[in-house]
């Protein structure tokens, strides 16, 4: 019986994917094989020897400590593009709030009530104020191509805007559902000079942290709008309010409000809506579910941010799935012990990521004890699952 801790309300959608024949899911299992989460900091918790997997419904990982996962072999998987369609929709909200003023002037509009028959005459006189351009015919950058990217960028396109793209990771995947009109910004420096309105969509690292700086903006439009439905940290807050107040930049969009930002003139705060929707929270649940479940009972990887993806269909009675540094001669030192164990090797597949790498063994024989205790022996084996 497979044990899955959950950390928030995750969706009927996810949970029901649990065979309750297989699986207990609960809030306060103490030795979980599994963790299902969205939004809870697990920085400080404790990782017991037991946990195999934790699973994101949602995109970002920030929230989870990857790295002390990855040393104790514990396996992070996120939903990349489950929640894609919602955080589109918004992003383009976002891009109409920006120009058109519609905040403020609902905002101005309420201010009138009491007023009567005037009402009118007052929004006619006072309509003005709240003017600004449509999007048609506007050029869009949007930085970074994956799930989210690549809709924004299709849906802007048909919204008759002129789409600038940059991504230097760009994936095959990714490329095929990009529209062939999109414009490849060979630079970020490119992509700011010819672009009015300027859309993030990438991970938060240290190398992307402030991306969006005093210096980027200066390389940018004069009367820029820049839209952050990805995260606080892209974008340095001071910078954007200095450029606020200079005109430099007309408006500022972001999903990630902070106690600088709110109420600053220009600066439209959303209280993290990206992938507040009932469809988005059904398909994150559904889409880890399926992914702790094919790990755990297969041995399968796929959208792990820590681990190479590895799936292939059972060929054997056993599998051996083991975690290791990626290091030289590793897929010879496990071969050979498991040969040396007399165990005819049926299958084999390993790939790596980065320091990291995970190799799947099947074989049609059961696996005697001391064969795992020699593979643990080997230098660099983090951890080995034995699935029959």
């Amino acid at each position: 019986m497979f044990q899955i801790k959950t950390l928030n309300k995750i969706s009927p959608s996810g949970l029901n994917r649990f065979d309750p024949e297989r699986y207990t899911y609960g809030d306060a299992i103490e030795q979980p094989d599994a963790v299902l989460v969205r939004s809870a900091a697990m920085h400080d918790a404790v990782l017991p020897d037991s946990l195999l997997a934790i699973a994101r419904a949602g995109a970002g990982v920030n929230n989870i400590p990857v790295d002390a996962c990855s040393q104790k072999g514990i396996v992070v998987f996120n939903t990349p593009g489950a929640n894609a369609n919602a955080v589109k929709e918004l992003v383009l909200a976002g891009l109409l709030v920006s120009s058109r003023r519609v905040i403020p002037a609902i905002d101005w509009a309420k201010t009138l009530k009491g007023n009567g028959d005037e009402v009118g005459k007052l929004v006619e006189k006072g309509k003005s104020a709240f003017t600004g351009p449509e999007i048609l015919g506007k050029s869009l950058g949007v930085i970074g191509l994956g799930a989210i990217g690549i809709e924004v960028a299709n849906a802007a396109k048909s919204l008759g805007m002129t789409v600038f793209g940059y991504d230097p990771y760009l994936s095959v995947d990714a490329a095929w559902h990009l529209s062939r009109s999109i414009r490849h910004a060979t630079s970020l420096k490119d992509l700011f000079a010819n672009c009015d309105y300027i859309t993030i969509h990438v991970p938060l690292t240290d190398g992307t942290k402030h991306m969006i700086n005093a210096e980027a903006i200066e390389q940018m439009k004069d009367g820029v709008r820049i839209l952050n439905f990805a995260r606080g940290g892209l974008v340095e807050d001071a910078a954007v309010i200095d450029a606020l107040g200079s005109g430099k930049v007309a408006a500022y969009v972001t999903d990630f409000p902070s106690d600088a930002l709110i109420g600053v003139d220009g600066a439209i705060c959303i209280p993290h809506l990206g992938a507040s929707t009932p469809e988005s929270e059904e398909n994150c649940a559904s889409m880890a579910a399926g992914e702790l479940i094919d790990f755990l009972e297969n041995g399968n990887i796929v959208n792990s941010v820590n681990f190479p993806t590895v799936s292939c269909p059972r060929s054997g009675q056993m599998r051996i799935c083991i975690i290791h540094q990626n290091v030289p001669n590793m897929i010879s030192r496990i071969s050979a012990v498991i040969s040396n164990g007399t165990v005819n090797i049926e299958n084999m597949l390993n790939k790596a990521k980065g320091d990291f790498a995970y190799t799947i063994v099947d074989i049609n024989t059961a696996v005697p004890a001391k064969l795992e205790q020699a593979l643990m022996a080997i230098d660099g084996i983090i951890r080995i699952r034995v699935i029959a």
